[in-house]
């Protein structure tokens, strides 16, 4: 018996060993500073356009107020403000010419905000210039909206699948503290398949057909998008409470890893 015990242990060991000498750490912010968001890593996109979804809120680059690094965590916070003709201030910070992979797994560990209105996403799209949605690909990693408190959404967008033609593969877990507590919310994708995950639970997949560029653009490199948007079609289908601003989205740290 001791023997047996013994070589359980050995194997579980082995499986640990090779399972980690198969990825290769190749990019992280794990927040350990003050201040701004690191330059190198991270671009503040800037607008008010409505981001192709009627969003609610104008983007303000890396200005404090909306995205800054304190006690060892990403701060992306909504606010109820006037700027340049909208009632809402946040960010939304990308990676694009700074971070653009091609396969690999991300792993990002965050609290994410609640109430009716706030729609927060950690995501991905292609790093083609210029970009063509759906085209060149879309992952949403996370998704959440407040309406519908602890339903956390994972799908891929392109031509052949998207939510504009009702046809986006899609799938949905419940964490019902996930604005109370850090999950890690994480994707490994391939030439095969995209995976995502809660906290190493992958509950979404979606396979490689092998039939054309419509249905898999996914062999791109493609950059991490981190945000909150305010109301939009889908976030804002219940109307904005007035009365929960600011709201925050909190990261703890940021992984990539790749195949050795």
């Amino acid at each position: 018996m001791k023997q047996l015990i013994l070589t359980i242990v050995s194997v579980i060991a082995l499986s640990f060993v090779s399972s980690s000498q198969k990825w290769k750490l190749v990019w992280s912010d794990e927040f350990n500073y003050k201040g701004l968001p690191d330059s190198t890593k991270w671009t503040g996109e800037v607008g008010g356009h409505g981001w192709g979804n009627n969003e609610a809120q104008f983007y303000t680059g890396i200005r404090k107020e909306n995205a800054r690094v304190e006690n060892g965590k990403l701060i992306i916070e909504a606010r109820k403000e006037n700027w340049e003709g909208k009632n809402y201030t946040s960010a939304r910070l990308i990676t694009k010419n700074k971070g653009d992979w091609q396969y690999g797994k991300i792993e990002v560990k965050a609290k994410i905000p609640k109430g009716r209105g706030t729609w927060p996403a950690i995501w991905m799209l292609g790093s083609t210039t210029p970009l063509k949605w759906p085209d060149d690909g879309e992952i949403d990693i996370m998704e959440h909206v407040g309406f519908h408190q602890g339903y956390i959404h994972a799908s891929i967008h392109c031509k052949k699948y998207n939510h504009v033609i009702g046809t986006q593969k899609t799938d949905t877990t419940y964490l019902k503290d996930c604005s109370e507590k850090f999950h890690i919310y994480g994707v490994e994708w391939s030439k095969d398949s995209v995976k995502i995950s809660v906290d190493h639970k992958v509950y979404f997949s979606f396979a490689n057909e092998h039939s054309s560029y419509d249905a898999w653009p996914f062999d791109n490199k493609m950059f991490l998008i981190l945000n909150i948007a305010v109301g939009g079609n889908w976030g804002g289908q219940k109307g904005i409470d007035e009365k929960i601003w600011p709201q925050k989205m909190e990261i703890d740290y940021v992984r990539v890893w790749q195949k050795k």
